[in-house]
């Protein structure tokens, strides 16, 4: 029996609220503590003038728009889809019958609020250019057949690409020029919706009416759901199989992994760890194990599951240590099938082997069931949801919402801190006289001054940070030109062409991937030497202008942004197929010129994909984030300035002056204990 086809959301028992509410306890702890952090954000708003108030109120809309999420990668045929429908509480929310053209990211956001107004589901389509190299180039697979010379193999994936071509124009018919680039948004959605935008089927010929109607051209799907057993907002993102024919996914869903902190790879029991599997782990094999969960599914097929999960285990870290060279990530084991059945309440239909593997594995010695405890809450906790989430909520905890918190936490420090010196410029008078600015305009002039010096310093220490790493890298492709090109003249000279030699791409990955975590640090490095120069500078400019000593005010400059891994380094090339592919290319050439010169021309042009995706996403995107973070800390402190020498009307500190020293006071007590607040929220100032 097929969970996933059980029942729609309306029919999905209330109970499922409170399953789904085991595991997320860190999750939950978490948006506790942030309350007072936003309570302190609602204080600044009230006391700040109007600039300092618009700030703050856009601070306190950034936290609570913070959505720690998880990316889910995995073969076909894992388990993926229905793990992720029972993450979500929904069986069969997700179509799991999914044809290996489709190459749909479908992101899952739980909300525990209910939703305002706007779509509930938007659909995104592939624009004419993306189209139209996916169809000229006949996916990854075509590319590379082109390059290698392989025209009996590029010939076929041509006539399946057109096959699909015609078969889509077919279902859309005249709207299907018009639909690329274009999206479609809906107020509400159910399994029939989305199957019409991610579900083909297996056989374009036997898709059913209205099924996969769209699901060729989606690129991506948006589902928004109120859940409220969620403590905060989380997002779920289903990226598609990567073991499609035409490796048409596998940049897609490098894609979603580097915009994720978190991924959870699923394996599936019965053949943990297969060749199809070791892709998987060279495309995160450049992610943080922190950032990384192992999620072994479909144990509920395993004969034995005692014994066998821990020999799954073994074999698992055996190999990551073998290919990786590093200690493995988190390594969990469960059963969708199992989570599905507990969600529905249909728990007596639970097949037979399924039901024995169930009962073996609640007798394991690391699950302790406490006494009462209903069915539906064993048979969940049994299915590895309570501790796949629970694992979720230490890493996004640490990371994703720990980043996002003290960004904004050193935001509301500053603007707190502006108003601690506007509210003793008011409390004066009581103590003896006003102090004041005598020359705003002189001051601010000076602020703009330091602040076009420090954007510059930063624009150009990032140009030279980026032109060395685009430099290094160049380098590190030409070594392993050179080193492998004399590996196959070696083997030439030794073996002729009769006898196939191999090279093994690692070494070039190694150095790539040394050159981007080197640049990620000197990045990092450069903006926390430069915030903190600028910081200083605009806090004595500040200090300077009012007449304050030393100390009594700074700035807090904001955390470095994170470094996103270099996934793209993960992208197959022609050396990464075996044996066939490679014997074939081989056999084509003749004579040793043809080899080695036919070879470098190869291997410069499928190592281009990802050097090129190096320099133009990874870097450039580092640069850009690393000079808006500079762009945003600037333009903020200058408001805070300017609340100070110049604040604007609207607030209550224009009122202060009549209210009376009392009135000062109160103020000042709400102040004080938000500054508190914030400052457990903040960076360190040496971090």
């Amino acid at each position: 029996m097929n969970a996933d086809s059980f029942i729609p959301l309306s029919h999905v028992p209330s109970v499922n609220a409170q399953l789904l509410s085991r595991g997320t306890d860190r999750l939950a702890q978490q948006a506790r503590r942030l309350r007072p952090l936003r309570d302190a954000l609602g204080n600044i708003a009230r006391l700040g003038d109007k600039g300092a108030a618009a700030r703050a109120e856009q601070l306190r809309r950034q936290l609570d728009a913070i959505e720690p999420g998880v990316t889910m990668i995995g073969q076909i045929k894992a388990g993926k889809t229905m793990l992720i429908n029972a993450m979500a509480g929904w069986p069969g929310l997700l179509p799991s019958d999914v044809n290996p053209w489709t190459s749909v990211v479908t992101s899952l956001h739980l909300g525990p609020k209910p939703l305002p107004g706007g779509p509930r589901a938007r659909f995104r389509f592939f624009d004419r250019g993306e189209w139209d190299h996916l169809v000229a180039g006949g996916g990854r697979i075509g590319e590379m057949a082109g390059r290698a010379g392989a025209e009996d193999e590029l010939e076929t994936i041509r006539r399946q690409i057109a096959r699909m071509r015609e078969k889509s124009a077919a279902r859309l018919g005249d709207k299907f020029e018009l639909l690329l680039g274009q999206e479609h948004s809906y107020d509400h959605f159910d399994p029939d919706l989305i199957e019409r935008y991610v579900c083909l089927g297996d056989d374009f010929d036997d898709t059913a009416e209205g099924q996969g109607r769209f699901a060729d051209i989606t690129k991506s799907a948006d589902l928004r759901l109120h859940c409220p057993s969620f403590p905060m907002p989380f997002c779920i993102r289903d990226t598609p199989g990567v073991n499609d024919t035409f490796m048409v996914r596998e940049q897609i869903t490098i894609g979603a992994i580097r915009q994720s902190r978190i991924c959870v790879v699923v394996l599936s029991a019965h053949q943990a760890l297969s060749s199809t599997d070791l892709a998987l782990i060279r495309m995160i094999s450049n992610v943080k194990s922190r950032e990384l969960i192992i999620f072994v599914n479909r144990i509920d097929e395993l004969a034995d599951p005692v014994a066998q999960v821990p020999q799954i285990e073994a074999s698992i870290r055996d190999t990551l240590q073998r290919d990786q060279g590093a200690e493995p990530p988190h390594i969990l084991f469960g059963s969708a099938l199992w989570a599905n059945f507990a969600l529905s309440g249909a728990m007596a239909k639970l097949p037979r082997a399924s039901a024995e593997a169930l009962y073996a594995w609640a007798g394991s010695e690391q699950f302790s069931i406490p006494a009462g405890e209903t069915p539906q809450n064993i048979l969940w906790d049994l299915s590895g949801i309570p501790a796949l989430y629970d694992a979720i909520g230490i890493r996004a905890t640490e990371g994703t919402l720990a980043d996002s918190v003290e960004r904004i936490a050193a935001a509301a420090t500053n603007l707190a801190n502006g108003i601690e010196i506007s509210e003793r410029l008011i409390a004066a008078p009581a103590q003896g006289g006003p102090v004041r600015v005598s020359n705003p305009d002189a001051v601010m002039q000076e602020c703009d001054a330091i602040i076009a010096r420090h954007k510059h310093a930063a624009e150009t220490r990032a140009a030279d940070l980026t032109q060395g790493f685009s430099d290094r890298i160049d380098r590190a492709l030409a070594t392993f030109l050179d080193r492998a090109t004399a590996a196959l003249v070696a083997h030439l000279e030794a073996y002729g062409d009769q006898q196939v030699w191999t090279y093994d791409p690692a070494g070039l990955r190694a150095l790539l991937a040394s050159a981007c975590k080197s640049f990620g640090a000197a990045m990092t490095r450069a903006q926390a030497e430069m915030l903190g120069a600028a910081a200083e500078d605009l806090a004595q400019v500040t200090r300077h202008a009012l007449s304050l000593p030393e100390g009594l005010y700074d700035i807090t400059p904001p955390p470095a942004p994170r470094i996103p891994p270099p996934v793209s380094l993960a992208r197959t090339i022609a050396l990464d197929l075996g044996t066939n592919w490679w014997k074939g290319w081989w056999m084509r050439r003749r004579g040793y010129d043809s080899h080695t010169d036919r070879f470098r021309e190869l291997i410069r042009a499928e190592t281009a994909i990802f050097v090129d995706d190096l320099k133009s996403d990874h870097a450039a995107g580092i640069r850009a984030e690393w000079l808006a973070q500079v762009e945003t800390f600037l333009t903020d402190q200058r408001a805070v300035l300017q609340g100070i020498v110049a604040p604007e009307g609207g607030g209550e500190v224009d009122l202060d002056e009549t209210l009376g020293l009392g009135k000062q006071r109160a103020r000042a007590t709400v102040l004080e204990k938000s500054q508190r607040i914030l400052k457990e929220f903040a960076p360190c100032p040496t971090s």
